[in-house]
């Protein structure tokens, strides 16, 4: 059997990625759940891979979770479709975005293709370089305020007079304080440059 070996990188984090080695006739479901095994995240979320050219422009969607709008327009879904079904070109590349309420992007190519070694267990993480970004939690954007009361979401403000370094009590009359000291009117002497 084939072994797909995958580069995954996150698409605004590019010297982050992993490289997942996958079988040809694992699903893009078991891709998916390798790909989140790697980062930390949880894989039960809507998401979905859609096959893409060398410009990363998105074609077939595959769907993890698929909303009853793309169900009706009879998207494929994750576990019911092979890798290999989609395997045209060696350097295949996959466009990948994960958690359609918080996303994030990734290209998934396709780097080598392997034998299998016997007695490896796939999927496997052949390579991990750099840490995957933290999750947005779900607490720091509020989406439902029903039941909040109205003073519980206001916060005290204080106001600071203090701006980019400067109190506003200083007037800027340094200069002036030792030109008008000679006379009355400061004289007007300016730099050049």
């Amino acid at each position: 059997m084939a072994i797909y070996r995958f580069r995954v990188t996150f698409e605004d984090y590019e010297d982050v990625y992993r490289e997942i080695d996958m079988p040809s006739k694992g699903t893009f479901l078991e891709l998916h759940e390798a790909i989140h095994k790697s980062t930390g995240y949880q894989a039960a979320v809507s998401s979905s891979f859609y096959v893409s050219n060398d410009q990363w422009k998105k074609g077939t969607e595959i769907a993890y979770l698929p909303t009853d709008r793309k169900i009706a327009n009879a998207v494929l879904k994750m576990e019911d479709i092979r890798l290999s079904k989609f395997i045209d070109d060696p350097h295949q590349k996959f466009y990948y975005i994960y958690n359609f309420d918080r996303p994030y992007e990734f290209h998934v190519e396709l780097i080598k293709i392997l034998k299998e070694e016997e007695g490896k267990e796939y999927p496997a993480i052949f390579r991990a370089i750099g840490d995957a970004p933290k999750q947005a939690a779900a607490a720091n954007f509020p989406l439902n305020t029903e039941g909040l009361d109205e003073d519980d979401d206001e916060e005290e403000v204080v106001e600071d007079d203090t701006e980019y370094g400067v109190d506003e009590e200083d007037e800027f009359d340094m200069f002036d304080d030792e030109e008008t000291q000679e006379g009355d009117q400061p004289s007007q002497s300016f730099d050049e440059y």
